[in-house]
């Protein structure tokens, strides 16, 4: 029997891993969740602000990383890349990575930073990515870093909203 593919699931800003399965799982079919196997995890720090989901979906909420007003400098970055490999550690192996919104930023330049020995060094080469409501790093030494060397795997970008026309093929 073939093995599901097994992706490492990263919720967006000041959400939780808890709230991005039940956006995927309630918007999802079946036909495509029976075929994945997806593990939610929570960011490594607890959300600094006010969540945009509160009302919608309980607390707590957790954030990847916190950046300026211009999306230009970023703290905890590098924390936040090592708890992404502990988590692949721990819970993997992983085939990708699923993210959403701030999840998805960070989905599409691991593999870039991965290529370039800046992160996951102890993991797997990904192998595949789905990509959520994403966008790039604004910072050109960011940028330069993640995306230089391009997306050399497999990926499914989903623009504007998440999910609310995927079907099976």
């Amino acid at each position: 029997m073939m093995r599901k593919p097994r992706f490492l699931c990263l919720h967006g800003y000041r959400t939780s891993g808890e709230i991005f399965k039940k956006q995927v799982v309630r918007r999802w079919p079946d036909s495509v969740l029976q075929n994945m196997d997806l593990v939610f995890v929570d960011a490594p720090f607890p959300a600094l602000g006010k969540s945009d989901v509160e009302g919608y979906f309980d607390p707590p909420y957790y954030e990847w990383f916190q950046f300026d007003e211009a999306f230009m400098e970023y703290r905890n970055f590098n924390e936040c890349l090592d708890y992404i490999q502990d988590c692949m550690l721990n819970h993997g192996p992983f085939d990708g990575l699923m993210g959403f919104s701030q999840g998805a930023i960070l989905s599409a330049a691991l593999p870039g930073l991965q290529a370039k020995g800046l992160a996951l060094t102890k993991v797997p080469k990904l192998k595949h990515l789905i990509i959520i409501g994403g966008a790039t790093f604004l910072s050109p030494i960011m940028s330069e870093k993640a995306y230089s060397s391009g997306i050399s795997c497999r990926s499914l970008h989903f623009l504007g909203y998440c999910g609310a026309h995927v079907r099976s093929i």
